[in-house]
């Protein structure tokens, strides 16, 4: 007798939903929630154009936290770190840990950003808006780096201070590292309209 697994079944490292609500619109489609028991691809969208949209939200944040230095390359150690986050977050919140993820995503996402043009030798800085990919990527990075940030040199362990982070960033709270970040990148873009 065959076991059927269905998509409903399926529940990211086998607790959490994936049934969440993106309310902004223009990141919807870049949120991948595939339900997957294993955020792990090993890889498969490195050679696609934008086939990093396809993978999941956790796995995402996963790679974020491989990013160089103590956790370079330590893929299972990012996995536990991020599993033991999500449990932290479940706890503090009593929410869904994937829900408050997207809402930090979608509150830490900057929407205008500055880029250099070079005319006649001289520099100017013009404003310009941050595509839907942009938006994530860069708001995965400051919430990843305001966690390693809070933890380093500090007994607070990377789990804790990254659950911390994410709390904050998705009740919009100004300590957190990625609203503050996102607020001056826009103050930024702003001022060089």
């Amino acid at each position: 007798m065959a076991y059927e697994v269905s998509n409903l079944d399926i529940k990211v490292f086998g607790k959490w939903d994936t049934k969440v609500e993106v309310r902004d619109p223009s990141l919807k489609k870049y949120i991948n929630l595939m339900p997957v028991y294993l955020p792990h691809t090993g890889g498969r969208h490195e050679h696609r154009r934008f086939g990093k949209a396809k993978l999941p939200i956790v796995e995402r944040l996963i790679n974020n936290l491989m990013r160089p230095g103590r956790n370079k390359g330590k893929k299972m150690l990012a996995y536990n770190i991020v599993k033991t986050t999500l449990d932290i977050i479940a706890v503090k919140t009593g929410q869904n840990p994937i829900q408050v993820l997207v809402r930090a995503i979608e509150n830490t996402a900057p929407r205008e950003e500055v880029t250099r043009i070079m005319y006649g030798g001289i520099v100017y800085y013009v404003a310009v808006d941050v595509s839907p990919q942009r938006r994530i990527d860069l708001a995965l990075r400051h919430i990843v780096t305001g966690a390693k940030d809070a933890s380093f040199n500090n007994p607070k362990p990377i789990e804790e201070a990254l659950a911390e982070e994410i709390i904050a960033a998705a009740n919009n709270d100004p300590k957190s590292f990625a609203i503050r970040k996102k607020e001056e990148i826009e103050r930024i873009a702003l001022s060089s309209r």
